[in-house]
């Protein structure tokens, strides 16, 4: 071993228990999360209609150029029983043939309403406008008002499970996490690496949180009670809001609601974004969820990230080359690091394995990738922090600026 080398065991050494000091009491926090999977409420499953139920939903469909993909959200709504009293499409002023799908659906469907939204108001981002909107024009009649995204595809006995679940369990909001349609090798790569991240930071889509700040929500589905909504003045809470399905959720359970963020893979399928370029550019840039947090929470939750997530690709091959070169340097803390690291990533694969039920892997062409997902973490946690450090200019067609401020 040459002697210039020497030097450095001891730096090594130090080096390796500062990374201890940071990442032992994140693992306990993550294992505290995790630990919740096998005790966590099952996913959601399909129910027929009852009576009780007749007229309980009035349904939100927030569009702006959707004409591609808004059918089998519309199928699937149009599959719901009698619970569902109304279907309002809320329309930004699409210029791609969008409400004429809509007054298609309407010639079968007598319950389909097209709407189109007021100009983008100042103070206001277009999704939670349009959803704020649309509940405003609901009927007084309704029980629920249920939020479903244009990129959704509801399954039969969605709308009366959730009613039948929430009703039974006394809760205020509920979002479901969804199944997940990919398809090109490069999505199944990188989009459940940025799924994870959502994982490590909030647990599995079931559990229960005991903060109001630790609150998880998706708005691809998700229903509210209509006093609830109204207890609230609507979306305005989340006004200014790219994540504005998180930040009405927190703040609800902040005024003392009861909130769930369910599994419903069963229930609802989902295909977000065309390719890995357009998962990395849109999906990235609103899963640090900085618009429902404060500063110090998302850096926090960033660097918790980048420890327990990202690190450890990095820490195992290079403390292992380590041993190998240098065998005199191989100190108590690197056995303990290299040890820990290791377990990091075991139960990362694990945890892969444990989301599979989450996407549709039988037929697509690409599924294959899905496995090697893994191997995406470090750029997941890159894309988390890029988003972090601004808001968004662009947003579904629309353009923001780069103040920060939101204007119409």
């Amino acid at each position: 071993m040459p002697a210039d080398v020497a030097p450095l065991f001891p730096w090594l050494s130090a080096l390796a228990v500062i990374l201890l000091a940071l990442q032992l009491p994140m693992l306990a926090v993550l294992l505290s999360r995790l630990m919740q999977g096998p005790f966590r409420r099952p996913p959601l499953l399909p129910q027929p209609s009852t009576l009780e139920q007749l007229g309980s939903v009035s349904v939100v469909v927030p569009t702006l150029n959707e004409a591609a993909r808004l059918s089998p959200c519309l199928e699937g709504l149009s599959c719901q029983g009698y619970e569902v009293r109304e279907v309002l499409v809320v329309d930004s002023r699409s210029t791609d043939g969008t409400q004429a799908v809509v007054k298609a659906y309407q010639a079968y469907d007598p319950r389909l309403r097209l709407l189109e939204d007021d100009p983008l108001p100042q103070g206001w981002v277009g999704r939670p406008w349009a959803l704020d909107y649309g509940f405003r024009h609901t009927s007084v009649a309704s029980t629920w008002v249920l939020g479903i995204d244009a990129d959704t595809q509801p399954q039969p006995g969605l709308v009366a499970a959730l009613v039948r679940a929430m009703e039974r369990e006394d809760y205020d909001l509920v979002s479901l996490a969804p199944r997940f349609i990919l398809k090109q090798p490069g999505e199944f790569w990188l989009q459940p690496a940025l799924l994870m991240t959502l994982v490590y930071r909030f647990g599995p889509a079931g559990s229960s949180s005991n903060s109001a700040q630790r609150v998880m929500a998706n708005g691809q589905c998700f229903m509210v009670r209509r006093s609830l909504l109204e207890q609230l003045d609507g979306y305005r809470s989340a006004a200014t809001s790219f994540c504005d399905d998180v930040t009405l959720a927190r703040y609800a359970a902040a005024q003392g609601a009861k909130v769930g963020f369910w599994d419903g893979s069963r229930l609802l399928k989902v295909r977000m974004y065309e390719g890995i370029a357009e998962t990395w550019r849109e999906w990235g840039r609103s899963l640090d969820l900085k618009d429902a947090a404060s500063t110090a929470q998302v850096w926090w939750d960033w660097a918790f990230l980048a420890l327990m997530q990202g690190l450890p690709w990095l820490l195992v091959p290079g403390l292992i080359a380590i041993q190998q070169a240098m065998p005199a340097a191989w100190s108590l803390a690197l056995q303990v690091l290299l040890a820990v690291n290791a377990s990091l990533l075991l139960m990362r694969l694990g945890m892969q394995a444990a989301v599979a039920s989450a996407y549709d892997l039988q037929g697509a062409p690409g599924a294959w990738a899905f496995w090697l997902s893994p191997l995406a973490d470090l750029a997941a946690v890159a894309r988390i922090g890029l988003s972090s450090l601004r808001r968004p200019t662009q947003w579904r067609g629309r353009e923001y600026p780069a103040d920060g401020s939101v204007e119409g």
